[in-house]
């Protein structure tokens, strides 16, 4: 009976890396964009930063030890990853009490009530963040603009983010061509310079944290490249039939969730599939649904309900969409 195997939760795979190791790889590749949030926003953005990491690991904390009485892990640094992608949702301003309550729903609801990091269906971070969406909307769009430390916490000045600005210009007929003069143009939106949450506006920054991604083996390229291109494909076939109602992909890739939601919240893990067939397919889910929400929908931004909906089928990917098994017998004819 000493040989018995132990089943644990997905994802299944042998090598050196652990847990820890892969989190806090991924820690590592966010300290630029946390850089670019406290230049761009100041005191907001490490006030929200903190709250958030720090609200996620006492919650994870308290219901390991008191709840669920089993081992704490929070030293894996999954709660600590949790907290910095739900404050990168975030807009820099939101009082302290909705972060928490964020936190509390992220590791309370989506990843603990369903047994910890390994069996929760949906990535934590953004159920978090569209909890907040729909119980705060004015706080939760209420963008402040990039002024660093010129300006206080909860008084900073907020306004509209270029998607926003499209999106309601376009509902009211105003042409594309005059709304894209009230917008950032290429060089601002890769450096940043424009209104939106922590993790919006650093599309440099996230590259960068990509390209460690990549270089460390912590994620492949299947899912964002997928995600990036199904935007851009999509994005442009609509901008070459409606010109002057649909801005073009590089607009839409640089600004809102796309690089974000891309490279640090679709690759999760857990809620993401396992082979890269699958990975493809779902990265193309993602992109797809966002530009439908985006261009269709109610709300100008869709990444984090495009993530959460095709986090639903990964089951079903992993279950039917499979590498072909060693050894099996190919059939000719």
């Amino acid at each position: 009976m000493s040989n018995l195997l132990n089943i644990s939760p997905s994802p299944h795979t042998h090598g050196s890396d652990t847990t820890k190791k892969l989190m806090y790889g991924v820690v590592i590749a966010l300290i630029p964009s946390l850089i670019t949030s406290i230049i761009y926003f100041g005191t907001g953005a490490i006030i929200v930063t903190s709250s958030a990491i720090i609200s996620c690991i006492l919650f994870e904390y308290l219901i390991q030890r008191y709840i669920l009485k089993k081992p704490v892990s929070i030293i894996d640094g999954s709660a600590l990853v949790t907290g910095m992608l739900l404050a990168f949702n975030l807009p820099s301003n939101i009082p302290v009490f909705m972060v928490v309550l964020g936190s509390l729903v992220a590791i309370g609801i989506a990843k603990m009530t369903f047994g910890g990091l390994g069996n929760n269906p949906f990535n934590p971070a953004l159920v978090g963040r569209v909890f907040m969406l729909i119980s705060f909307p004015v706080q939760m769009t209420s963008w402040p603009v990039p002024s660093g430390f010129k300006t206080g916490y909860l008084d900073a000045v907020t306004g509209a983010t270029p998607l926003s600005i499209i999106k309601e210009g376009i509902k009211n007929g105003e042409p594309l061509s005059e709304l894209m003069k009230k917008v950032p143009d290429t060089m601002d939106l890769l450096i940043g310079k424009m209104g939106g949450s922590m993790g919006e506006v650093a599309a440099l920054a996230l590259l960068l944290g990509f390209v460690w991604l990549l270089y460390k083996k912590i994620i492949t390229w299947h899912i964002p490249v997928s995600i990036i291109a199904t935007i851009a494909l999509f994005t442009t076939i609509h901008w070459l039939f409606n010109p002057e109602t649909s801005a073009g992909p590089v607009f839409h890739i640089l600004t809102g969730g796309v690089l974000l939601g891309a490279i640090f919240m679709a690759t999760d893990y857990v809620t993401s599939p396992m082979n890269p067939k699958a990975m493809i397919i779902y990265g193309i889910g993602i992109g797809f649904l966002t530009v439908i929400i985006r261009i269709y929908g109610a709300f100008p931004e869709g990444v984090s309900f495009a993530i959460l909906i095709m986090n639903a089928f990964v089951p079903l990917m992993n279950a039917y969409i499979k590498p072909k098994r060693f050894g099996e017998e190919v059939k000719n004819g």
